[in-house]
């Protein structure tokens, strides 16, 4: 995992300027005895690291534990609350809204994130500041591009996406024998109500198997790309108030009116990505199919 963390030093990012943060948020929960617990937070640093690269951001540690209450009853599984992350969320923004970064992209790896929508749609109230990656779309289109053979349905946990990025990315996350540990449950109508042991005895949702390094490249070369659009919206709009009709022409004769830096007073509620969904790991493709 010590790859996948920044190592700049302050003097690095002084050089860089101001500029849009990147933020993993992953999870701590089980994925089977083939992968790790940090499964969701490795593959967000992943993609994390590699949008950081290839558009030269500021790169920020991940969150590591969230909200992972699905998996509550399988060993190895820590989980904080919605309202503790929506509040770890709201203080890092501030932070970086206070320092003078312009944005934040926030790459989700854990489909049971939900309240990351929630603080996303809070925070822009105002004016886009912070954008949520990748959306459902971002990952259909990924899994296009790389060939993956499974549907996003079949796809939830553990299988062909996650695994594959890993086999590329972090191999050395990936166990012996996880080609053995394919496990069929498309339809979790109860997923909220029951967990995920309702639905597999062995934490896998989807087919391992299929997985390859080439499509977990090819994953990431998509999800990078895709997340161009994103940074394009925060970097062209940050400054353009978000009103609209009678009031944009009442302000119009003033100028807009202060923004609030940092304000996200608005209880939480229960993306992933949501129209948005998880970076890929061990994260459903919509809160209702994911973990």
């Amino acid at each position: 995992m010590d790859e996948l963390i920044t190592r700049a030093t302050s003097g690095d990012e002084r050089e860089r300027g101001h500029a849009i943060a990147v933020l993993p948020v992953g999870s701590f929960e089980q994925h089977g005895d083939h992968l790790p617990l940090t499964t969701d937070t490795a593959i967000a640093c992943l993609v994390a690291k590699r949008i950081a690269e290839d558009h030269d951001l500021f790169l920020l540690p991940p969150i590591t534990i969230a909200c992972s209450h699905e998996h509550a009853a399988m060993a190895g599984t820590v989980s904080i609350s919605a309202t503790t992350l929506y509040a770890v969320i709201k203080d890092i923004w501030s932070s970086l809204d206070a320092s003078g970064v312009p944005g934040l992209l926030i790459v989700n790896g854990h489909g049971g994130n939900y309240v990351l929508s929630n603080a996303v749609q809070e925070i822009n109230v105002t004016a886009p500041r912070v954008a949520l990656f990748p959306t459902h779309e971002d990952r259909i289109k990924a899994r296009t591009d790389a060939g993956l053979e499974s549907s996003s349905a079949e796809d939830m946990h553990g299988g062909e996406f996650e695994v594959s990025l890993l086999l590329h990315g972090a191999p050395h996350l990936v166990r012996d024998g996880i080609e053995n540990n394919d496990h069929d449950a498309a339809e979790r109508p109860h997923l909220l109500t029951l967990g995920i042991g309702a639905y597999t005895t062995t934490g896998t949702i989807g087919h391992p198997s299929r997985a390859t390094a080439p499509k977990g490249k090819a994953l990431l070369d998509s999800l990078s790309h895709s997340a161009t659009t994103h940074l394009t919206v925060l970097t062209s709009n940050r400054d353009q108030p978000r009103v609209y009709g009678e009031r944009r022409e009442r302000f119009s004769e003033d100028g807009p009116p202060p923004r609030a830096r940092g304000a996200l007073d608005i209880p939480s509620g229960p993306p992933y990505p949501t129209g948005n969904t998880p970076a890929g790991a061990g994260s459903a493709d919509r809160p209702s199919r994911r973990r």
